[in-house]
């Protein structure tokens, strides 16, 4: 392990810390430590940590603990929340950014990100376009539309909730903030930056976003984020938790019941889904005659009617779906996640 950046005998002060969680990416770890050192701002502190992982985490991070600003942490699986809120503790600067090991920064990304928030305290969370590569059918931007419902650069915390303005994972944020709402939520096995993003904003102000590519996210086949019923879950619990955080009166309250609806609805339409594609064809089938108005359009509207033909086309052609959703054809939104007018 290295010394930390900001010791005692140390004149240093960062700006700002890099958290980069290393579970299972052991391999990868370089590419997004590397980006990291290519940064025009220099006054980051890092701490890589390996929450028993399965991989060599400590042998991928050895070359580069003789730089003073990267520190190493192991501890034993606690989950992605737990290892981001132990990381973060062991930090002191005031802004705090999240790179996941298997993902890279552009050079100018803590640059940009440091300034807006050092020149806005108003912004909650700052964010930034990506590009998505990896097991994806070819790379792609994260944001390909406006965000939010106002400029196209400030969102609200009802943006942020119906994703109308998207935050993914390469976000950066006041550790002031991240203390103010108690951290990663070690309870949230899906969802969790979701999760932490609503609570950031639930404090008012609002989000920033940036749009330019500064960050580059990876798809592996089997990410945490493949399966959409799972996000369901978690996104439901997000919901859940913000009408009980928010006033009763709150303009919010009202969205979020709609919010809640539409995706209990979306995942009973993926859980028929799953019942074709493990075999119970006829029960899965009949489920999703019951919430196929969560879907449109004349792809599958024919389907649909090929699959009252022809019953047992219904799991290939699902479970071709499953493959490509899973590697991260979705994009974005909520109308992507709940499957409205996608093409199978």
């Amino acid at each position: 392990m290295s010394e930390v950046a900001d010791s005692p005998n140390s004149p240093f002060h960062p700006r700002i810390a890099v958290i980069v969680p290393a579970y299972g990416v052991a391999h990868l770890l370089g590419e997004a430590l590397d980006s990291l050192l290519a940064q025009e701002l220099q006054d980051w502190e890092c701490v890589v940590i390996d929450d028993g992982a399965p991989d060599d985490v400590a042998g991928a991070v050895a070359p580069y603990l003789a730089d003073p600003r990267i520190t190493f942490l192991a501890t034993r699986n606690q989950g992605v929340s737990a290892a981001r809120n132990t990381a973060i503790a062991a930090t002191c600067a005031p802004l705090i950014a999240l790179l996941d090991g298997d993902d890279r920064f552009r050079p100018d990304y803590l640059s940009t990100m440091a300034a807006l928030l050092e020149g806005d305290p108003a912004i909650r969370l700052a964010t930034c376009n990506a590009l998505i590569f990896g097991a994806v059918p070819q790379d792609r931007l994260c944001f390909q539309t406006k965000q939010g419902t106002s400029d196209g650069t400030r969102g609200t915390l009802a943006d942020v909730l119906d994703r109308s303005f998207g935050v993914y994972i390469g976000t950066t944020f006041r550790r002031a903030d991240f203390d103010r709402v108690g951290g990663f939520d070690t309870t949230m096995a899906q969802s969790e930056d979701f999760d932490l993003w609503v609570r950031l904003m639930e404090l008012g102000g609002h989000a920033w976003y940036v749009d330019k590519v500064m960050g580059e996210y990876r798809v592996r086949p089997n990410s945490a984020s493949a399966h959409a019923g799972r996000m369901l879950m978690g996104n439901i619990r997000v919901y859940e938790k913000a009408r009980a955080a928010l006033p009763a009166d709150a303009p919010e309250q009202p969205l979020l019941v709609r919010l809640i609806v539409e995706s209990e609805e979306a995942l009973a339409f993926e859980h028929a889904i799953d019942r074709v594609v493990d075999g119970d064809t006829a029960r899965g089938l009949a489920e999703l005659r019951k919430v196929k108005s969560r879907v449109g359009g004349p792809v599958w509207a024919l389907s649909f009617a090929v699959w009252r033909i022809f019953p047992g086309m219904a799991r290939p052609m699902l479970a071709w779906r499953r493959r490509a959703h899973s590697r991260g054809n979705d994009s974005g939104g909520l109308g992507a996640l709940l499957g409205e007018g996608a093409a199978l």
